[in-house]
């Protein structure tokens, strides 16, 4: 008899921010697949006894293939396995969520996804700011710093990035936030734009360093850490 999984979010770092539906999760596991970001604390909540595999994947480091990823997935659910696929963040929002539930359909696999907290969202209230502001910040968008090369997306909609009226949020930005503010500020955007840099949000070493996006670029274009983080920007802290 096949078995079933549940791919959790497991927010930012902070084991406080996990659910209770993914607390719940991860005591009736038997398996348990886990991202870097989503190991240390969060682990305790397993079963006694759990199988705890580590998948997680980093930029510049050896890490496991999505596809052999699902693959584990899919041959422990067949053995009969209650398997959590625990992810950092939500599971949703840049998480490759889309292989491992094709690759759970294939196979006639059973699946829940449990949301998570988004970083973004953590990064915003570790910050003390907003996401969306009632006169000056009526939209918010996620986008990738980069795509599966590790360079920037070539088809990125600068329209939509250069606005000024609105809150984005790149996720996986350090390495090409430099050529990316110099796009934005050609296509319009106020070098002057507040800008946040949230580094391991939610753990202990969190660091958010506030400046302007052309700022930022001009730090991260002298060396970037290898801690992963996140870029908002936008008139998300004017004021506050």
């Amino acid at each position: 008899m096949s078995g079933f999984v549940h791919l959790v979010g497991a927010g930012p770092g902070d084991p406080e921010l996990l659910t209770l539906k993914a607390v719940r999760c991860l005591g009736q596991a038997d398996v348990v697949l886990f991202d870097d970001l989503a190991a240390g604390p969060m682990l305790t909540h397993a079963r006694p006894g759990a199988e705890l595999i580590a998948v997680g994947k980093r930029a510049g480091r050896a890490s496991p293939k999505q596809a052999a990823i699902d693959r584990l997935l899919v041959d422990h659910a067949l053995a009969g396995k209650r398997v959590v696929r625990l992810k950092s963040g939500d599971p949703g929002i840049f998480g490759r969520l889309e292989e491992e539930i094709v690759a759970l359909r294939v196979a006639g696999i059973g699946f829940e996804i449990v949301p998570g907290v988004s970083a973004a969202s953590a990064a915003a209230a570790a910050a003390a700011i907003p996401l969306t502001r009632r006169a000056e910040a009526r939209r918010v968008q996620f986008v990738t710093g980069h795509d599966v090369t590790g360079a920037l997306p070539a088809d990125r909609n600068m329209a939509a990035l250069a606005d000024a009226s609105a809150t984005t949020v790149v996720f996986m930005p350090k390495r090409t936030f430099p050529a990316l503010a110099e796009a934005l500020i050609a296509h319009g955007l106020p070098p002057e734009t507040p800008a946040l840099m949230a580094e391991h949000v939610g753990c202990p070493d969190q660091r958010l360093t506030r400046s302007t996006v052309a700022g930022l670029a001009a730090r991260l274009a002298e060396g970037v850490s290898d801690k992963a983080a996140l870029i908002l920007y936008g008139p998300l802290m004017e004021d506050l």
